[in-house]
């Protein structure tokens, strides 16, 4: 059978959806929904363990941190987390240009390397720093971080959009993870 771009073009966006998910196969080596449904919920429950237990941590380092603190290997934290924050940057750049996915987690990777890198600058630098510290976290960090994170989580809503998945108007927080095999009979939820 033959379908042609007039037939497809009447379609609504569900049949789309359904004929999209009818032709695409089901890759091997996926796990099983139940398989899946396991690991979802114990990784959120381990982040949420995480997140619960960084809150006295948090109020412990408040309470106990002094004021004032001369650091040991400053120069080597500085220019360690430098590096990272170059081998980042460069592999998302080769991601970037050779249109591979892996510039989806590097990008964010190195738009929050540069939200700490402005963060901290601007809270070590000296009173006679702090001026070249804000302008360059407003001026450079945090406008390249927003496009870094920003940018693929554009092209993720695109994907899902583009592919069927989801309807258009679908706010970006409502978004669901458009891999019709998370979902009870392989329906994405809109």
């Amino acid at each position: 059978m033959t379908l042609t771009d007039e037939q497809i073009a009447a379609l609504t966006p569900a049949e789309r959806r359904d004929l999209i998910l009818r032709l695409v196969p089901r890759p091997d080596g996926l796990p099983s929904a139940r398989t899946i449904n396991r690991i979802r919920k114990w990784r959120t429950v381990l982040i949420l363990l995480c997140a619960l237990a960084l809150i006295p941590w948090t109020v412990y380092l408040a309470v106990t941190l002094p004021n004032h603190y001369v650091a040991r290997n400053w120069v080597a934290t500085w220019v360690g987390f430098d590096i990272m924050l170059l081998s980042t940057l460069t592999l998302t750049a080769i991601a970037g240009w050779k249109r591979r996915v892996m510039v989806f987690p590097t990008a964010v990777v190195s738009g929050v390397l540069l939200l700490c890198d402005a963060w901290f600058d601007i809270l070590t630098s000296q009173r006679t720093d702090l001026m070249q510290a804000l302008l360059s976290a407003v001026l450079l960090e945090i406008p390249l971080a927003l496009i870094l994170i920003g940018g693929p989580l554009k092209v993720m809503r695109y994907l899902a959009v583009r592919y069927g998945m989801v309807n258009s108007r679908t706010h970006f927080w409502s978004l669901p993870i458009p891999v019709p095999d998370l979902y009870p009979n392989r329906k994405v939820p809109t």
